[in-house]
C-alpha cells in the first residue's frame, strides 16, 4: 500500500505562493507526496491585486478551526524576515503540523552528504555539489548553483540564477538578489543584502547591504531597495 499523501496548506498568496504551489505539484508528477488545500494569510485586510484571492482558505484562525484536516505547512513568501517571523509564529502556534523541505525533482546535490534542514525550498534547476548545509525555512529559487562547504544559514532567500562558490558561509536572513555572484570561502553575515547582479569579492558585515561590480556597500538607512 502507498504511503498517504501529505494535507498542506502554503502560508502566503503571492508571486512565490503561485510558483510553490507549482512545485508542489512537480513533486507530485514525479512521486505523489502532497495534496494542496490553499493558501492562508496572516491579515485578510493586508490582501491585495496581485494576491490569489481564488485560494485563499483564510486567515491563521482558518488553520486553527482545521486542524484535523491539515498535516503539513510550507512559506509562499520570498523575503527573509517575514519568513522568520511566520515560521516563529506557526511553530510555537501549531507544533503538531509538519514543516516538509521541498526540493523540485530537477534539484540537484549530493545527498548523501547533504544537510538539508525543515521547511527549506529548493526550486527548479538548482545545482548543489558536497557538504552543502542548509538551514531550517531558507529558500533557494531557480536556477541556482552551490559550490562545496556552502553553509546558507536560517530564513536565507537565495534568487534566481545566483551563484555561491565552494566554502561561503551565509548567515541567518541574508538576502541575495537575482543573478548575483558570490566568490569561495567568503563570509556573509547575518541580515546582509546582495544586490541583483552583485560581484562579491570580499566578506559582508552583518546588516550591510552591498551593490554593483565592484561591490559597493550602502549606509542602511538608504532608499535602495533590492530586486527580488
Amino acid at each position: 500500500m502507498g504511503k498517504a499523501t501529505q494535507k498542506i496548506v502554503i502560508i502566503g498568496a503571492g508571486g512565490f505562493a503561485r510558483e510553490l504551489a507549482w512545485l508542489l505539484g512537480d513533486i507530485n508528477r514525479a512521486n505523489p507526496s502532497y495534496e494542496l488545500l490553499g493558501f492562508v494569510v496572516s491579515d485578510l485586510s493586508l490582501v491585495g491585486e496581485r494576491d490569489s484571492r481564488k485560494q485563499i482558505l483564510g486567515d491563521y484562525l482558518w488553520i486553527e478551526e482545521n486542524l484535523d484536516r491539515i498535516d503539513a505547512l510550507a512559506i509562499g513568501i520570498a523575503t527573509p524576515s517575514p519568513r522568520k517571523k511566520v515560521a516563529t509564529e506557526l511553530e510555537g502556534r501549531f507544533p503538531q503540523l509538519e514543516w516538509p523541505s521541498l526540493v523540485h525533482p530537477t534539484a540537484r546535490f549530493d545527498c548523501s552528504s547533504a544537510q538539508i534542514g525543515r521547511g527549506v525550498i529548493l526550486c527548479a534547476g538548482v545545482i548543489g555539489t558536497v557538504n552543502v548545509m542548509i538551514e531550517p525555512f531558507s529558500m533557494v529559487n531557480l536556477a541556482c548553483t552551490i559550490g562545496h562547504e556552502v553553509r546558507i544559514g536560517q530564513y536565507t532567500v537565495i534568487n534566481p540564477t545566483v551563484n555561491i562558490s565552494g566554502g561561503v558561509d551565509l548567515g541567518e536572513e541574508v538576502l541575495v538578489g537575482v543573478g548575483a555572484q558570490i566568490l569561495q570561502y567568503l563570509r556573509i553575515g547575518d541580515k546582509a543584502k546582495i544586490g541583483a547582479g552583485a560581484v562579491v569579492t570580499k566578506d559582508v558585515a552583518s546588516s550591510e547591504t552591498v551593490i554593483g561590480i565592484p561591490p559597493r556597500s550602502l549606509r542602511m538607512e538608504s532608499s535602495f531597495a533590492l530586486r527580488p
